[in-house]
């Protein structure tokens, strides 16, 4: 396949967020909370467990008070934050104001690292004349995360499901991200970590890629990789 435009997911392609422990700890800090390590450890475990942490594991179960809006978390603004506040306040906590401080926290820069090959692997597509576009499921706007790390100047186009108020796998989202970079969809490449979403770009004619999810650490390539993989197609 001749790659002439590529799309990105967000969270768990190009970017990995900080440990449940890190992020309740951030949050716990924030509130000024003195949690021993046994405090910090539990809570940070309970959380994940609840899948309350954006970008983090997803909830072992979901409360069926809390299916719709877990559902379509991804549609809107208000809709992300009542799903993941709703998880959270699963969880006992030792002040209220901690709830709020976990969901701030999470749209927060510095809880957002970049996969070690991302920056070199935009860096190449602008080179290359290549544009690309992050397409994404999410509630916020991760532009700032992008500017943080260096990495705006490489995006194109940003298209994000709040925005557009439907969620991935809808084709709506993907056909948007190939008009916004001027490319046929049977040219783009989608590159991203969940099949159910992510692979809904197929629809359309594009390519689909997928990674895994990994700390930071344990995935030093993979983006190169699947790039490489798709370009090696004829």
């Amino acid at each position: 396949m001749t790659v002439t435009g590529v799309l990105f997911d967000f969270s768990g392609t190009l970017f990995r967020v900080e440990s449940p422990t890190a992020w309740s700890r951030h949050a716990a800090d924030r509130l000024g909370l003195a949690l021993d390590d046994d405090e910090l450890t539990g809570l940070a475990a309970a959380l994940a467990a609840a899948g309350a942490q954006p970008g983090g594991p997803p909830p072992r179960t979901v409360p069926p008070r809390l299916a719709g809006a877990w559902a379509h978390r991804d549609r809107s603004a208000a809709e992300h934050r009542a799903a993941y506040l709703g998880l959270a306040r699963e969880v006992p906590v030792p002040d209220e104001g901690l709830y709020e401080a976990l969901y701030a926290r999470h749209m927060e820069p510095d809880a957002w690292l970049p996969y070690p090959d991302a920056a070199g692997v935009l860096a190449g597509l602008r080179e290359d004349g290549i544009p690309v576009a992050v397409v994404s499921n999410i509630g916020w706007d991760p532009r700032p995360v992008f500017r943080a790390h260096g990495l705006d100047a490489l995006v194109d186009a940003y298209i994000l499901s709040y925005e557009h108020g439907v969620q991935k796998p809808d084709a709506r989202l993907f056909r948007t991200a190939c008009q916004a970079i001027g490319r046929r969809p049977e040219d783009v490449l989608m590159i991203g970590d969940s099949a159910a979403a992510d692979g809904g770009a197929a629809a359309i004619g594009c390519a689909v890629r997928l990674v895994e999810a990994r700390p930071v650490a344990e995935r030093p390539d993979a983006l190169r990789r699947a790039l490489d993989a798709e370009r090696a197609v004829t």
